[in-house]
């Protein structure tokens, strides 16, 4: 008995999920919503299997409904919110949104369009390991910066003498000088009588390396504002500054020992050598970038769709003799920010980097936009080195940098 084709759609959401699933001409065979659970993800891979669904439509291409889909043999196609929006015209003027209806709408444009979009191929266990751990690590460095600032506010009413103390309030010999010295009371021990001698003892025992001396420190401490040196509000910020001194000793620490772990994940990475050959890519962002581009060479099939993934190639709508270029708001924003933070320091190493970034600069554009038209060049070479495995190569690849920068 042959089988009728059949497609179904996936309205998800983290309470529950909307499933639709419609025939060869497009009639609504079956409608369900389920739980976000176990026993709810099972049912719905029990009713596509019954009504011989090989591909879903879905609005994203990650998380559990994804790689329970993945699983369970079923192709995972990803219509974006954003197209989802435009194909809701195709049925009504009204454009409301329904979670059913959504469903609906992501069944039938995978029967009349399932050749515009590509199937979701997962990533492997490496990659997504490596990816879990770079993204604690950025949001280890977003807490350490939150932390940074509340101490420098505190430190500003409380110690305003250990703001530039050293070069940055938050390295160990900073964080050292507050445990020890937490008040600007406490502190006034080392300027008594204008002497550096117990400035340089307690420098020496810390085994501080930096460039000032021990004169030049005491200095910066006795011309700093007067900030409070009793009562009890000055007894409470000489609390909040332990307080936040351990926090931040704390973070530096695990982040640190993430740092390891990434590194050892990037070496024993198959695709870890591509991304290390980089220039200015060292090891953390050698991981950020093979972490967010990933490992499945089908996900982009081209150079230019990369960077439209990245968000770093423009957004161009044109119709007669109307043309309007526009920033990309619909990206990959974590992609994004990797590229652009790697491609922005590669003037640096790279005389082609340099010169492209230069000339972007010579023709009116802002630092942020001439780091995305430099980022847009860099794809067309990144790309290249992942798809062929190979390791980047100024001789090899240069011919591809000259055309790129032709082009910019």
């Amino acid at each position: 008995m042959e089988v009728t084709p059949a497609f179904g759609g996936i309205d998800w959401s983290w309470q529950h999920h909307a499933v639709c699933i419609v025939d060869d001409d497009g009639a609504r065979l079956e409608e369900a919503t389920v739980a976000h659970s176990k026993s709810g993800l099972t049912a719905i891979s029990t009713l596509l299997h019954l009504r011989g669904v090989r591909s879903v439509g879905i609005e994203r291409g990650d998380g559990p409904v994804v790689e329970h889909l993945i699983r369970d043999g079923f192709d995972v196609v990803v219509i974006s919110p954003r197209q989802v929006r435009s194909l809701r015209s195709r049925y009504g003027a009204a454009g409301n949104k329904d979670d059913r209806f959504d469903a609906f709408v992501l069944a039938d444009a995978l029967r009349t369009d399932a050749g515009r979009w590509s199937v979701v191929h997962p990533d492997t266990d490496e990659t997504i390991a490596l990816r879990m751990m770079v993204r604690a690590r950025q949001d280890l460095v977003a807490h350490r910066v939150a932390v940074h600032n509340q101490l420098l506010a505190v430190l500003q009413h409380n110690f305003p003498g250990a703001v530039g103390l050293f070069s940055q309030l938050d390295i160990p010999i900073s964080l050292a000088f507050l445990r020890r010295f937490p008040s600007e009371q406490k502190a006034h021990w080392l300027v008594q009588g204008g002497a550096a001698a117990r400035m340089r003892h307690w420098l020496t025992a810390n085994g501080y390396c930096g460039r000032h001396t021990p004169q030049r420190l005491v200095e910066h401490l006795s011309a700093a504002v007067q900030g409070r040196t009793s009562g009890p509000a000055a007894q409470a910020g000489e609390i909040l500054t332990l307080t936040l001194v351990d926090l931040l000793t704390t973070i530096r620490e695990e982040q640190s020992a993430l740092e390891t772990r990434i590194k050892e994940a990037l070496l024993a990475h198959p695709d870890g050598l591509i991304f290390q050959s980089l220039p200015r890519a060292g090891s953390i962002r050698a991981a950020t970038l093979l972490a967010e581009v990933g490992d499945c060479r089908a996900r982009y099939p081209d150079p230019e769709s990369l960077a439209a993934a990245a968000g770093v190639a423009p957004s161009t709508r044109q119709s007669g003799k109307f043309s309007h270029v526009a920033f990309r708001r619909g990206c990959n924003a974590n992609l994004r920010a990797a590229l652009i933070d790697w491609a922005q320091d590669t003037p640096r190493a790279n005389v082609w980097a340099a010169d492209t970034y230069q000339r972007a600069r010579a023709r009116g554009c802002r630092h942020p936009h001439a780091a995305r038209i430099l980022a847009q060049a860099w794809t067309r070479i990144l790309w290249r080195c992942w798809t062929d495995h190979t390791t980047y190569d100024p001789a090899l690849h240069g011919r591809l940098a000259d055309l790129t920068t032709e082009a910019a």
